[in-house]
């Protein structure tokens, strides 16, 4: 083999080792005491991966934020019965309420079943169990709460993921670094993590642009979300039916599959 070869293959070789050492030395932590090494070892990552200035220095900004944590570690209405976890939710007054919106929104309705096959029922019962219909979308800086669950050890692979693409809709203008939503990062009337805005957000009310705080594109990102797993037009929803599985590929709690299939045949009428 030729000098210049070697040289090749040895100057690859170290670019590879200083990316492994890297990941290597971006360490999961139970507490907020090394965050701040964790930030500067993963910006130097993201750069590496592509990640432009103005997401590396959003990612830099970001606090350790305890109370994502704090909920993380207390979720346990999904550990209910289903009878339970429908009356602790609600479940009358979303379905009351999602039949006056069906009415008074019926041609943004009737649209986003044209562009994906998906009816009003069970988009209105995810948007009421989700939000209560955009009232409470949460107040937790979105940048801050992934970060803390990317660093944290419990679940580091999957909001890695969600920080990647995070920052990826930060670059392009789509996420802003202040905006705020609920304590795992969701965003929006329908609380959509990251990488499903990077996946699925659609443009409902055709202004050019993807915005979840927007009622008419967080409904259309979410019928394009049931879409994109396996929604098909004109077939049932409840369990043992053929769009069963894409509610179930919404939320992985068996109970709010099911409350969210009920409730929306109850609006669906």
């Amino acid at each position: 083999m030729r000098r210049g070869r070697w040289m090749g293959v040895i100057a690859g070789s170290a670019v590879l080792l200083l990316g492994a050492c890297a990941a290597e030395a971006a360490k999961c932590g139970s507490t907020g005491a090394n965050f701040e090494t964790w930030k500067e070892t993963f910006s130097a990552e993201a750069k590496n991966n592509g990640i432009k200035p103005r997401a590396l220095a959003a990612l830099m900004d970001t606090s350790y934020s305890a109370a994502t944590i704090r909920a993380d570690r207390g979720q346990h209405s999904f550990k209910l019965s289903l009878s339970a976890f429908m009356a602790k939710r609600g479940a009358p007054a979303i379905v009351a309420r999602g039949r006056v919106l069906k009415r008074s929104n019926a041609a943004l309705f009737a649209s986003i079943e044209r562009h994906y096959g998906v009816p009003p029922g069970p988009l209105l019962a995810i948007w009421g169990m989700e939000t209560g219909f955009g009232n409470i979308t949460g107040n937790q800086n979105t940048l801050s709460a992934v970060a803390t669950l990317a660093y944290d050890c419990r679940r580091t692979e999957y909001f890695t993921e969600q920080l990647y693409a995070a920052l990826a809709l930060i670059d392009r203008g789509t996420l802003s670094a202040s905006a705020r939503g609920a304590m795992h990062g969701e965003v929006g009337h329908t609380q959509f993590l990251p990488k499903n805005v990077r996946l699925y957000g659609a443009d409902g009310d055709g202004d050019g642009r993807i915005d979840l705080n927007s009622k008419a594109d967080a409904l259309a990102s979410t019928a394009n979300f049931l879409k994109g797993h396996g929604w098909v037009r004109g077939e049932g929803y409840q369990p043992g039916q053929t769009n069963f599985g894409a509610i179930q590929g919404w939320n992985a709690a068996t109970v709010y599959q099911k409350a969210i299939a009920i409730m929306g045949k109850q609006i669906d009428g």
